[in-house]
């Protein structure tokens, strides 16, 4: 499958997950797997309590951009290992920090709570009844689904770009060991 048919698969699967089954962390980190041929049930469900900004909380950054990190520590991050090697965990991170760049670029923000405020001029807490109807009257299911799919998109063209970057190469980039 050629890049941008990933790119327009992952953003589709994405928001399709969202706006089914919501749990934005979960949903991005999925649709990127899924795309790149990776079938790990535990991953992804081990993104299932950062949605929203860390349990519905709204108070952390978006789970989309947890799950979208996620995907990216997954085929660059350091292995267990490796844990006493910090030079190990330099890749992950540089580009964890480019996505974070990508979507507040994006999105003024990264923080659940303060996107939503800009999206619908107030924060919900999706624990109460009425603000997640408010919520739904509001359009977020469409909205967060967008924003899922986008950020999606935005770590896989990072992660590809990268693999691709190593493919050249002929073997994966080497940082230095600290």
């Amino acid at each position: 499958m050629d890049k941008e048919k990933m790119l327009q698969e992952v953003f589709a699967k994405a928001k399709e997950s969202e706006l089914t089954g919501g749990n934005c962390a979960q949903c991005s980190l999925a649709a990127i797997l899924e795309v790149m041929g990776v079938n790990d049930e535990n991953v992804i469900r081990a993104a299932t309590g950062l949605a929203d900004g860390v349990g519905l909380s709204g108070d952390g950054h978006c789970g989309a951009l947890s799950g979208g990190t996620m995907a990216i520590s997954y085929f660059f991050g350091r292995k267990k290992e490796d844990l006493h090697r910090m030079g190990k965990q330099l890749k992950a991170l540089l580009l964890a920090k480019k996505l974070h760049a990508e979507f507040v670029k994006e999105f003024s923000t990264c923080r659940c709570h303060d996107i939503q405020i800009k999206q619908f001029g107030r924060f919900f807490d999706l624990y109460n009844m009425e603000d997640l109807q408010a919520a739904q009257i509001a359009g977020m299911p469409e909205k967060c689904a967008t924003l899922v799919g986008k950020t999606a998109r935005l770590a896989l063209e990072i992660i590809l770009e990268e693999k691709e970057q190593e493919a050249k190469k002929g073997k994966p980039r080497e940082l230095p060991v600290v």
